[in-house]
């Protein structure tokens, strides 16, 4: 649909449809969907505005906003929430739900006045993982809404993102080269060090899910065996979306693995699991309203579920960048996985690429290890590496995020043919499959492996660190980069490739700067 005088073109909205799709009919017009408009920040985070973030002072130092405080600055103006109410009802459309905090509004409609509203022709498509509603090109709004909304979500509803985990198959290749042993999240804290003493009493760690879900009677079973008090979590609904458990071969795998993982660690910390469907609006959806809850109030979020940048739309992943600004200038860390498809992260054109959410800058890049253990004490540690392709830990350059200034000085590498941005993983963990976690979904004892076990795994120390400080550490990879490089605080790992890149001493694009030795992290950070 061709954009009229009188229209303004959302920048970063322009989307292709899916590799190998083909559409094969308009959108049932009488359709009725929801969409999610993000608009403008009344005042910009950026600076010592965002709370002392982006700077390299420990976190007693560092004042942070109350989600109150940071609403009340940052928040949707009243003025454009009203700007959107007009414009939805000139178009036949219906606030559902009008967030300032979030600068989020929920519009509700039919695939007729959704697109007549944002100049988009819907369809449907099909391809070979099936069918979605989809368009092509930009979406645009009235010219009088130009600079207020900054982004669309909701109008395509194809799947976004992949959990980044894999099970050990006890019969196949992968046990064919297994190391002897594969642990339990405590015995990794043991070996990683991780401080005793301490619980995560007092804490939530949210986690975003974008499929699957738990049982009750197997978290209880797990921790039971484990000697572990049972955790308290919560499942919270969000754009429909909910705790939907079916079999271990779903993405129940990937929901019961952060839980163990996490809450193994900090056994008394509230698990807070936002459930949402798997689109762009859905996912972020479910990372504003974790950043934003003011009534469980994660201090630390674990994010399993990504895709290669190529796969998003900028105003996607400036949106989702943006809330992790919010997220730290409210002292809430955010801890994602980097892939489990080596360099390519799953994109078969011979070029490098690396995955969003974790190319964030405001994320702490999560990237994957084998581990080998003996008597208690880490005996190897290189990047995970099984297969190029298939099953190795995410890393590299962004293609889209400038590289930030907390990496002025890591040496960060310039892809084939393109310019240094921001560099991936910022830190890793135990990922191999071979040296996995034994967990347990839908009654079965499984070993899991992939970077998806390495984001919730930092929540949980995360969680027992600002435990121990009295208050968050929130955004660290100024720290990282910073005050806290070369003091040994991590087991630096130099062995091994992920494809494109190589191990190397201090920070490298394959483990970051390598897996955590707890302790003496926290005490670097003034524990």
């Amino acid at each position: 649909m061709a954009t009229l005088p009188n229209r303004h073109i959302i920048p970063g909205s322009e989307r292709a449809a899916i590799p190998g799709a083909k559409s094969v009919a308009g959108a049932a017009p009488d359709e009725r969907f929801e969409v999610t408009v993000r608009l403008r920040s009344m005042l910009p985070t950026r600076g010592s505005d965002a709370g002392a973030t982006h700077d390299d002072a420990p976190p007693a130092q560092r004042q942070y906003q109350s989600r109150e405080q940071y609403a009340a600055r940052h928040g949707a103006d009243p003025q454009d929430l009203a700007k959107i109410a007009a414009f939805a009802a000139a178009h036949q459309l219906v606030v559902v739900e009008s967030n300032a905090a979030r600068r989020s509004v929920v519009l509700s409609g039919t695939a007729a006045t959704l697109g007549a509203a944002f100049g988009v022709t819907l369809q449907q498509f099909e391809h070979d993982g099936g069918t979605y509603r989809g368009r092509t090109g930009s979406i645009s709004v009235p010219a009088d809404l130009a600079g207020v909304v900054e982004g669309v979500f909701g109008l395509d509803d194809r799947p976004q993102a992949s959990p980044h985990f894999q099970r050990r198959d006890p019969g196949g290749e992968i046990a064919a080269r297994a190391a002897s042993t594969t642990f339990t999240p405590p015995q990794l804290a043991s070996l990683y060090q991780f401080p005793t003493g301490l619980d995560g009493r007092g804490q939530c760690i949210g986690i975003i899910e974008l499929g699957g879900g738990f049982k009750p009677a197997d978290i209880k079973a797990y921790f039971t065996g484990l000697g572990l008090p049972v955790p308290s979590v919560k499942a919270i609904r969000v754009d429909g979306g909910r705790n939907h458990p079916t079999n271990a071969n779903s993405a129940d795998g990937e929901v019961m693995l952060d839980i163990e993982v996490a809450a193994a660690i900090a056994p008394k910390a509230l698990i807070a699991v936002y459930f949402a469907p798997n689109t762009d609006q859905g996912f972020l959806d479910a990372i504003t309203t974790a950043v934003h809850d003011n009534v469980n109030k994660p201090s630390v979020i674990s994010i399993s579920w990504g895709s290669a940048e190529s796969r998003w739309t900028a105003q996607g992943m400036t949106q989702f960048d943006q809330a992790f600004q919010a997220a730290a200038a409210m002292g809430v860390t955010v801890c994602c996985a980097a892939g489990d498809n080596g360099s390519s992260d799953g994109i078969a054109d011979g070029q490098p690429h690396v995955d969003f959410p974790a190319s964030s800058p405001f994320a702490l890049g999560c990237g994957g290890t084998k581990l080998s253990a003996s008597g208690g004490a880490i005996t190897a540690e290189v990047v995970w590496n099984a297969d190029p392709t298939r099953s190795a830990t995410g890393g590299g350059v962004s293609g889209f995020f400038a590289l930030p200034p907390y990496q002025n000085n890591a040496q960060v590498p310039t892809p084939p043919g393109g310019r240094t941005g921001r560099g991936v993983p910022d830190v890793a963990g135990d990922a191999d499959p071979a040296s996995g976690y034994q967990v347990r979904v839908d009654g079965q004892s499984l070993v899991i492996g992939g970077t998806s076990a390495v984001a919730p795994l930092w929540a949980g120390l995360i969680a027992l660190m600002n435990q121990k400080l009295g208050h968050p550490v929130g955004f660290l990879n100024p720290l990282l980069y910073g005050s806290l490089a070369g003091r040994g605080l991590f087991n630096d790992i130099v062995s091994g490739n992920n494809g494109s890149y190589a191990a190397r001493p201090g920070w490298d694009a394959c483990t970051g700067w390598g897996s955590p030795i707890g302790s003496k992290l926290l005490q670097a950070l003034g524990g």
